[in-house]
C-alpha cells in the first residue's frame, strides 16, 4: 500500500546542506499499523509529510497504493492525496469559519460526487459529537476538536491513514479515546495506519515499528502476535 525508496530530504542552511532524511526504504503492506518514532528531529514529520504528497523528495520515490506522486501533477496529486490518504494532525488544522459538520464534508465536497452530509453526520455521532456538528472549533475542546479532524480523514473512506502525534496535545483520557478511534479504522475498517509517536505505549500496539535517527531507519521490528494481543488486552482493561 505504501512504498518508499531511495528517499532522501535535505534543505540548504546558508552554505551547507542539511540531510533530513538519509536513503529510507520501506514497504508497507494494505492492513498494518506502523508506528514511527524517534528524537525530536530525526525525521519523523518529514517521512510522514513526503508519504502524504505534502512536500517533495530531493531524491527517491514513494509510491503509494501503486502510484508514484512525487512527479505527478498538482491536480493529480490532489486526486490521489483525496482519495487515498486520510491525514490527522497534532494541532487539528480544523477551518475556524466552519462548523464542526462543514469542516467533516469538506473532503469529500472536493473529491467525491453526491451528498456528503449524512456520512459526515454518521461519523461525527461515531466519535460522539452528535450534539456538537453546528458548533465552531473554538466552542470545542482539544479532545473535540481532534475528534472532528478524525471524522474529517475519515469521510472518504480513504484506505491509509496517516497520524502526526494525534495525541500529542491531548491529556491521557482523550488520547486514549483518540487513539482507540484510529485502532478501530485499522482493525475493522482494515486501513493501512501509519503513526508517530513518541509514546512506547502507543507504539507498543502497532503492528510494527520503525526508529529513526538523523534522518535514518535504526531499527524496523515487527511485534510478536502474542505480545500484540496482550498489550492491547491490558490497554483495553485501563
Amino acid at each position: 500500500m505504501i512504498e518508499v525508496r531511495g528517499l532522501r530530504k535535505s534543505i540548504r542552511n546558508g552554505n551547507r546542506t542539511v540531510e533530513i532524511l538519509k536513503n529510507i526504504d520501506l514497504f508497507v503492506p494494505a492492513g498494518q499499523f506502523v508506528a514511527i518514532m524517534g528524537a525530536s528531529g530525526s525525521g519523523k514529520s518529514t517521512l510522514l509529510g513526503l508519504i502524504a504528497g505534502l512536500d517533495l523528495p530531493t531524491e527517491g520515490e514513494v509510491l503509494i497504493d501503486g502510484v508514484e506522486i512525487s512527479r505527478l501533477s498538482e491536480d493529480r496529486l490532489a486526486e490521489v492525496r483525496g482519495k487515498k490518504l486520510g491525514f490527522v494532525f497534532q494541532s487539528y488544522q480544523l477551518i475556524s469559519t466552519l462548523t464542526a459538520l462543514e469542516n467533516v464534508m469538506l473532503p469529500y465536497e472536493l473529491n467525491a460526487s453526491g451528498e456528503g452530509r449524512g456520512r459526515a453526520t454518521a461519523l461525527l455521532n461515531s466519535v460522539g459529537l452528535g450534539e456538537r456538528l453546528d458548533h465552531y472549533p473554538v466552542q470545542l475542546s482539544g479532545g473535540e476538536q481532534q475528534r472532528v479532524a478524525l471524522a474529517r480523514a475519515f469521510v472518504m473512506n480513504p484506505p491509509i491513514v496517516l497520524a502526526d502525534e494525534p495525541t500529542g496535545n491531548l491529556d491521557s483520557t482523550n488520547g486514549a479515546h483518540v487513539l482507540d478511534l484510529l485502532l478501530d479504522r485499522n482493525r475493522s475498517g482494515g486501513a493501512t495506519l501509519v503513526l508517530v509517536t513518541h509514546d512506547p505505549q502507543i507504539a507498543s500496539r502497532a503492528h510494527r515499528r520503525i526508529v529513526l535517527r538523523d534522518g535514518a531507519v535504526i531499527e524496523d521490528q515487527l511485534q510478536r502476535e502474542d505480545q500484540l494481543q496482550g498489550e492491547n488486552k491490558l490497554q483495553g482493561g485501563r
